[in-house]
């Protein structure tokens, strides 16, 4: 099961590259809140009650819930609702996220390891890859909002490779994972929603 739920999160991070909309972009970090608490709740068998709480909690209620509608709240007074009409096109994004694909898989076999899981470190790898993609390829402030929560889901896959056995690795990463995306929201976001269109064209 849990294979089916990594392939899927790997699809949505190509699909990240070929979407136009905001709003997808949305849909899919709420997705990856819940393929995240599947993969955790499938892979992480030593973990007690607590630590169990947490990571659903964390994933489930902040990832799936309450970053997809705070970021629906800044898109929507924003009044941006497509991707920047000057950013890469979505064909040759495409073509870079498979490259990036092969680049984290290639990756992750020339640092296998036994005591990480190599198929995690490649996810881990892609996904910081995609967050970084996002960041350097459009313009909007709010996609590099976007970017920079994919980025913070690398962080937590980061946690499961290497931690799928250290429980508290799992905490730390969540923890850091918690307060990033709090930061990110809360300054980025929050605070600078009514001046987007005009940090957008600073930046052009």
């Amino acid at each position: 099961m849990v294979n089916y739920l990594i392939v899927t999160f790997a699809v949505t991070l190509i699909y990240f590259a070929s979407a136009e909309r905001l709003s997808t972009y949305v849909r899919l970090i709420a997705l990856h809140g819940l393929l995240l608490c599947g993969i955790a709740v499938f892979e992480l068998k030593e973990v007690n009650l607590v630590n169990l709480l947490f990571i659903i909690a964390e994933t489930l209620f902040f990832k799936a819930m309450i970053l997809p509608w705070l970021l629906g709240r800044i898109i929507g007074r924003s009044g941006v609702t497509r991707v920047h009409r000057q950013a890469v096109p979505g064909f040759y994004l495409l073509l870079f996220s498979i490259a990036g694909l092969l680049i984290s898989v290639s990756l992750a076999r020339i640092l296998l390891n036994p005591f990480i899981n190599t198929i995690y470190l490649a996810i881990a790898l892609f996904t910081l890859y995609t967050g970084l993609l996002l960041i350097v390829t459009h313009q909007l402030i709010i996609s590099h909002l976007i970017g920079f929560l994919v980025v913070e889901n690398a962080v937590f896959l980061f946690s499961l490779a290497v931690g799928s056995e250290m429980p508290m690795l799992i905490n730390i990463g969540i923890l850091l994972d918690l307060f990033v995306g709090a930061l990110i929201l809360g300054f980025f976001g929050l605070k600078l929603k009514p001046h987007t269109n005009e940090l957008t064209m600073l930046k052009d």
